[in-house]
């Protein structure tokens, strides 16, 4: 028992086979021994008379020599039964205990394969499957899904494609978290040989390349006892053209005929020219068709429609088909009418004005915002509120806690500076020192226009913030997402996500002493997008990405307002009702981003492992395959051959019989 290890490994394998190869040369030099040479004087002449053939001889002797040695070789080979092909290449250690199969069930593998009918998931399903079988009988076969993450040893490799948990979803993959997945099954499972098969489209946005987690793995599998081997099949061949489409945001706005909803999508293509995409807008059950003008690879549109009095209502936007089925809807649910509030909390002579920038539309015309001052603000005052306004030094203790919640609700918080620098943090962000700019003062360098507060219009004009004159600004310290920055590289305005709200802190003021904001370009179309957008707080809607949906709402039975039929709502996109709860679930937005991982990138993640990439784009579509059947060809044809060579000559066979001697 205690050389299993060793035999099984490779160099017990590779000394094994040496000491059998070998067997073949040490019997014939035993065999040369059998008879010594005498000196003969009768026999010298007739050596001198075949000394000519002798040369013919040794290399019969040789090759004799090495057709056993080559039979000898073939039956080790044989009995590894190693494998060959394509992405396996050569193994000499035999089928492996387990094969854990890590299948990745992303929306982005439902692209078409270009010429086929195929999706990449079909295809990895078929290749894997076809590969698998020639183990099924020697190895055990665990599926480990990226949707669910859970290894179940599977009966046959035929039956892979009809699994529950192999079909598409809507959902992202975790290439670390799948890879730690099989980690702990090998270790809890004490299993023995193992190799890992991967099947993926290597998009960059389920690999995460840069992920700590990738070199804590590699040190805990090269820890293990056993070597795992790591095989990827890349499926990354040519697909037609294809076009996502994602709603960024969804916004219910009183109007003049009741009210309407605000759609911001994003259009996201493969093809870069200009021209017009038609998109079928699903409203309650109802299709209509739009089009939409697209300007390179990444279009933001904007679209409005009215609901008038309508309690609440659902819907869908539709590409054409094209490479990616998956990708081409995304749904959007509008509930009841929750009029947007803000709250101004400020000792400063500026209240007025954000009340005013603050202000929301009422059927008497404009209401502005309260005002509070930090002392008077409390939770009660933010129970209607969709966003605060805050221009004091930064809430500590209970009221930043409030802040906080009413962050994580879908409520919108943006901070103005308060000219003194100060140590308080609020979701890691505080107030550096207050600068002063020169005579040409701060130029504002570069804005996000497709998202945010600083977006461009719904017609597609850009706000004034290359024109905003600023004066003076505050510094923001800490790590935030930058929207908006000066030409130097300071932020103008950075935010924080903060559960399903977000926070802002803006550096400079609506001041004459700090910047032109007060005209009303720049800082009235900012807040009152950040009152909409805060406007999700008051909601009932839940909006959750496939594969993310919280533990509570898995408890529920959920039924599609689209099918009537009961829904799987952490992997299959759509819009949900249990009782009077609607839940909105669409793809990871990460899913339209088409980077991928180079090969050598993703060799890197793996370090010291044993694996090797297998690329469907350009490699042998053959994965893999057992040799026994050739190599025991070769065997016999070795046989053959030395039999052949050792046969009797021809002198010997065509002699006449010796007389025999006449009886007595």
């Amino acid at each position: 028992m205690f050389l299993e290890p060793f035999i099984s490994s490779f160099l017990g394998n590779l000394l094994l086979g040496g000491f059998l190869l070998s067997l073949p040369v040490i019997i014939h030099l035993i065999n040369r021994m059998r008879h010594r040479p005498r000196q003969w004087a009768a026999m010298q002449f007739l050596l001198a008379a075949t000394r000519s053939s002798t040369s013919h001889a040794k290399l019969r002797n040789l090759l004799i020599l090495l057709m056993r040695m080559l039979a000898v070789l073939a039956l080790f080979l044989f009995l590894q039964r190693p494998l060959v092909g394509g992405w396996v290449g050569w193994a000499l250690g035999g089928a492996p205990d387990v094969i854990l199969l890590l299948v990745d069930r992303s929306a982005s593998m439902e692209s078409r394969v270009a010429g086929t009918d195929e999706s990449r998931r079909d295809y990895a399903l078929r290749m894997l499957a076809d590969a698998a079988g020639k183990f099924e009988n020697s190895s055990h076969l665990v599926l480990l899904d990226s949707a669910t993450r859970q290894a179940r040893e599977i009966p046959s490799a035929a039956s892979l494609a009809e699994l529950p948990g192999t079909k598409p979803t809507d959902t992202a993959a975790d290439l670390p978290a799948m890879m730690q997945a099989a980690l702990d099954w090998l270790i809890e499972n004490q299993a023995g040989t193992a190799e890992i098969w991967i099947a993926s489209d290597l998009q960059a946005s389920n690999w995460l390349p840069d992920d700590s987690r990738w070199e804590t793995l590699v040190t805990a599998f090269d820890s293990l006892p056993q070597t795992v081997r790591v095989r990827l099949l890349g499926t990354t061949q040519a697909s037609p053209g294809n076009a996502s489409i994602s709603v960024a945001q969804l916004t219910r706005q009183p109007a003049a005929a009741g009210g309407e909803v605000r759609l911001t999508t994003d259009l996201k293509r493969t093809e870069a020219t200009p021209g017009t995409a038609t998109i079928t807008r699903t409203l309650n059950g109802v299709d209509t068709e739009l089009e939409a003008r697209v300007n390179g690879q990444s279009t933001r549109w904007r679209h409005r429609f009215a609901v008038g009095d309508q309690a609440g209502g659902w819907g869908k936007l539709a590409l054409p088909a094209d490479g990616n089925p998956r990708d081409n809807v995304t749904y959007y649910r509008y509930s009841d009418d929750h009029p947007s509030a803000g709250l101004v909390v400020t000792e400063s002579a500026l209240g007025p004005l954000w009340q005013a920038a603050a202000s929301t539309t009422g059927r008497d015309g404009r209401i502005p915002a309260r005002r509070l001052t930090p002392a008077d603000a409390t939770p009660a005052e933010l129970r209607d509120a969709t966003l605060v306004v805050w221009q004091a030094p930064l809430p500590e203790g209970n009221m930043a806690s409030v802040l906080r919640q009413f962050a994580e609700e879908g409520g919108r918080v943006i901070f103005f500076p308060p000219g003194q620098a100060g140590t308080a943090r609020f979701s890691g962000l505080g107030w550096g020192e207050k600068q002063t700019g020169g005579d040409d003062g701060f130029a504002v360098g570069r804005w996000d226009e497709n998202q945010g507060p600083l977006a461009n219009t719904d017609e597609g004009l850009l706000l004034p913030l290359a024109q905003l004159g600023v004066r003076q600004r505050q510094q923001v310290v800490g790590q935030a997402a930058v929207l908006a920055a000066f030409d130097d590289g300071q932020a103008l305005l950075v935010r924080q996500a903060l559960g399903q709200g977000e926070v802002y802190f803006c550096a400079t003021l609506p001041l004459l002493a700090w910047s032109e904001m007060g005209k009303g370009h720049v800082v009235v179309p900012m807040l009152q997008r950040l009152l909409a957008a805060g406007s999700r707080r008051l909601q009932r809607d839940s909006v959750a990405e496939c594969g993310q949906v919280g533990a509570g709402d898995l408890q529920l039975e959920w039924t599609s307002a689209e099918t009537g039929q009961r829904g799987d709502v952490q992997t299959q996109a759509g819009v949900y009702q249990s009782g009077d709860r609607w839940l909105v679930v669409n793809r990871p937005a990460a899913e339209d981003a088409f980077e991928r991982v180079e090969d050598a990138a993703v060799a890197g993640l793996f370090g010291t492992m044993p694996f090797q990439l297998f690329q469907a784009q350009r490699d042998d579509t053959a994965l893999q395959g057992e040799l026994w059947r050739l190599i025991l060809f070769l065997m016999l044809l070795a046989l053959l051959a030395e039999a052949w060579l050792i046969r009797p000559g021809r002198a010997m066979e065509d002699a006449p019989p010796k007389p025999q001697p006449a009886a007595a």
